[in-house]
This record gives structure tokens, sequence and C-alpha cells, in this order.
């Protein structure tokens, strides 16, 4: 069973001030997070009797979002009532957060946050509507995913070296297409590592992105393998190099980027269940319970497997920790290429 590992306790780590109030996000948010409304205690005994909402903040076919169904289909089994996935994407998850933050805290709307809305979006974007840690609290890690860097299936780009050296060698930066922060700040990271520029287009899905590539409108791509991975099987699209730590288990003849030349760039999409940070604890404890059901399921082990990804369960501290140690390192990672808040 491949289990990421959660770590929990560090004495030096601080807590980050996301809207920049010193000591205010940091110093009081998590015992605030803790205590639960003192008129909805007691209110929860018969949770849940009705269908659960798991906003999904990107487009159907992204990562998040197939991720998001089969574990909204297995929680369902778990808790006895289904769980109807809505797609609420835009502004780089932003929509979709904002959509579970101003739902009622009564544990029957929840969210497939991760990475770009709790750890990324914070870096990159000014005047964020929302602060990740005041206004969501976890239930339940998801996955981790490595990333594919890819071209079209046609294209005469065969290489990690080849890309780098078609950026070097065109006389304008070569377009590369992204749906998220998260995505954005990997390239990024990417071409500061390899002493080159691409140009970023924004796109709204994944989806738009490939068929794109395929058209040749632009060179390439970045993307979670588990979302790459029918159309790379097909041929259609060919992953250059992909970022974990190792080699995808899928796909093991495709290199790391590690490997590639550039030891030190790692990176992971990951997901994981938030709610409203009010929503009354009984409530909270209830789902976290389920989930870690789900998570220990043979189903959640096949589907682990099927897509590569490993696992972040742990209970709603750990995720908590982890969350915030991701946070640190994006803010490195965007100091390090030179990605400044707009």
């Amino acid at each position: 069973m491949s289990h990421l590992s959660i770590p929990v306790g560090n004495s030096d780590f601080k807590k980050p001030d996301f809207h920049g109030r010193a000591g205010i996000a940091g110093a009081i948010v998590l015992g605030l997070l803790a205590m639960a409304p003192p008129a909805a205690l007691g209110q929860s005994k018969d949770f849940p009797n009705r269908p659960i909402k798991l906003i999904v903040p990107f487009a159907p076919g992204s990562a998040t979002d197939i991720s998001g169904r089969f574990f909204a289909n297995q929680l369902a089994g778990v808790i006895g009532q289904p769980v109807v996935i809505e797609n609420r994407p835009g502004a780089d998850g932003s929509i979709g957060i904002m959509a579970a933050k101003n739902s009622p805290a009564d544990g029957y709307t929840h969210v497939v946050a991760g990475w770009t809305n709790l750890t990324v979006n914070p870096v990159v974007m000014k005047d964020l509507p929302y602060d990740p840690v005041k206004d969501l609290k976890p239930i339940s890690g998801l996955t981790r995913s490595m990333l594919g860097l890819t071209v079209s299936g046609g294209s005469s780009i065969k290489s990690l070296d080849e890309l780098v050296a078609a950026a070097k060698k065109s006389p304008k930066r070569l377009d590369f297409g992204t749906f998220s922060a998260g995505y954005m700040l990997s390239m990024e990271w990417f071409a500061n590592t390899a002493g080159i520029r691409f140009t970023n287009i924004p796109y709204k899905s994944g989806s738009q992105i490939h068929t794109d590539l395929l058209g040749n409108q632009i060179t390439a791509t970045v993307d979670a393998m588990s979302a790459l991975g029918p159309m790379v099987r097909s041929g259609k699209l060919r992953v250059l190099a992909v970022t974990g730590d190792g080699r995808h288990p899928e796909f093991p003849d495709i290199p790391t980027v590690k490997e590639s030349g550039y030891p030190e760039y790692s990176i992971y999409g990951w997901s994981a269940i938030y709610t409203r940070a009010d929503t009354p604890e009984d409530i909270t404890s209830k789902m976290a319970e389920a989930m870690q059901k789900v998570m220990a399921s043979p189903a959640a082990q096949e589907y682990r497997k099927k897509v590569g990804s490993e696992f972040l369960a742990g209970p709603p501290a750990a995720m908590r920790k982890f969350q915030l140690d991701q946070y640190q390192n994006f803010k490195r990672v965007a100091e390090s290429a030179g990605v400044k808040p707009g």
C-alpha cells in the first residue's frame, strides 16, 4: 500500500498570515477552528439525513474532477446518502471555494480543495477573496499526483532536452498552456531552473488545452498524469517528463524532470476535502471518520494504483499541517521563479 505520510509537529514552523495582518490569522485561527458554535452543538445527531453536495472548483474531466467523482461515490456508500458533484470552475478555483465558503455551515456542502486554491493562490494572487485557513477547515486528504510536461503526439519535440533547446532557439517565446495558477507556477519554476522563458496561455480547462495542443495552437502544457493518461496511451499526447520524485508506475518509460538534469525539481498536485470553518465539530468528525473508511477500502486502493497517485489520508489536524507546509513550499518556488502576486 502506497501511503504518503503527512508530517505533524514542527516547533519551528510559523503559520502564514495570508492577508498580511501579522499575528491575526496565524495566532488565533486554529483555536477558533477547534470551537463549534454553542448553538450548533447537539443539532446534528441524525447527520446526514439528506444528500451532500461536493463542489469541484474545476471543469469536468480535470484531475480534481476525476478524483472528486470517485471519492464522492465511495463516500455515498459509507454515509448512506447521495454525494452530488457540482462543478464550479473559474478564477483558478476561487469561484468554487467561495461557493463553499458562502454555503450554510451545516455539513451538507463541502469542496474538493487543493494545492491551487489553498497554497498557490495565496502566493500569486492579490486581494484573495477568501482566507484558506480562516474560512475553511480540512475533512480529509485525498491524493497527491505527479504532473506531466506534455506536447502533442505529433510534435517534433521528443524529449525535455529538445523542448529546452527549442525554447532557446526560437526567436519568440514558445506558448505553454495552463488552466490554473498551480500549473502556471510549476512551469515558471521549471523555466527559471532551465534558463528559458515561455509565454503562459491561460485556459479554463485542461480539455481546451488538449484541443489546442493537438491543433498545434500551442507548443506544450503541464497537467496531472491522472488526467493525461488516456490520451497518452492513445498516442495523441506525449509526456516528455514527469514531475515526481520517481517515475510514474503506469508509465515507467517516461523519465522524471529530476533525472533529466534538474535534480531539485519535484512538484505534485494534490487535493483534499474541506468545509466551512464554522461547521459544527461533531459533523466534521463524522465526515472525517467516514472518509478514513473510504481511504482504507479496497476500491480506493485499486483506484490509487490505477491513477498512480499517493494517498493523503490522515486526520484533519495532519491535513492542516500539510497545507501550511505546502504554502511555505510554493512561496519558496514563487520567489525562486520570480513570480509576483498579481
